[in-house]
């Protein structure tokens, strides 16, 4: 008898040491795909999680925008308060932009000082959002150390059309965005056609690459 209970103690305790290492596991591959899908520094969905949902809403069909949003001076925050100073401003504009109410469903960082809201609704919603977005990022000043900041965005918005693909929208908000830093507009919109052709080759720079250049005196 007291084999058969070694036995089972035995089986017991190997089947409890598989249950950890299953859970351990389990937990381990959560937490690699929730890495795989946001930025480390916001916790924001990434750029590959942005694509991957537009790409399912287009597919069903849905009325979907985009709003494209490129913070105005980060790179002086960085360089007059340090690289520190600014990711703690990307912090904070992240969670403003995420706590943003529907047809916003979701705010992702695309990459340096972009971010992405998508909205589930048409152009005058998308307008909206992106509105709403620029309040609430320059609502209140954010306290950087003994500093506080003033943030402002340009804001590119671009809705669905039949035939255009999740990247074509992603330009065509790219291509807003870069206007709105042209003329210095705080929301510009590009309208595609309603059969866009193939998706042109990408540039060697981007449109937030191509932007005008900072007034020294700014």
């Amino acid at each position: 008898m007291s084999d058969l209970f070694a036995l089972l103690g035995g089986v017991l305790a190997g089947l409890l040491l598989a249950g950890g290492w299953l859970w351990q596991s389990r937990r381990a591959l959560a937490e690699a795909r929730h890495a795989a899908a946001h930025d480390p520094l916001t916790g924001l969905p990434n750029r590959a999680a942005l694509m991957l949902h537009l790409q399912r809403a287009l597919r069903r069909g849905l009325p979907v925008g985009v709003v494209l949003l490129d913070l105005d001076r980060l790179k002086t925050v960085n360089d007059s308060l340090g690289h520190a100073a600014g990711d703690a401003l990307l912090q904070v504009v992240a969670g403003r932009l995420a706590d943003l109410p529907q047809p916003v469903v979701l705010a992702a960082r695309l990459s340096g000082d972009e971010f992405v809201l998508v909205v589930h609704g048409d152009p005058g919603q998308t307008l909206a959002a992106a509105q709403a977005a620029r309040q609430a990022i320059g609502g209140a000043a954010v306290p950087l150390g003994s500093h506080r900041m003033q943030v402002t965005a340009s804001a590119g918005i671009a809705t669905a059309a039949p035939g255009l693909s999740h990247r074509q929208l992603l330009h065509h908000a790219d291509l807003a965005m870069y206007q709105a830093k042209t003329t210095g507009d705080a929301v510009a919109a590009h309208t595609p056609d309603p059969a866009p052709g193939p998706v042109a080759p990408r540039p060697l720079r981007r449109s937030r690459d191509r932007r005008p250049p900072a007034d020294p005196a700014g």
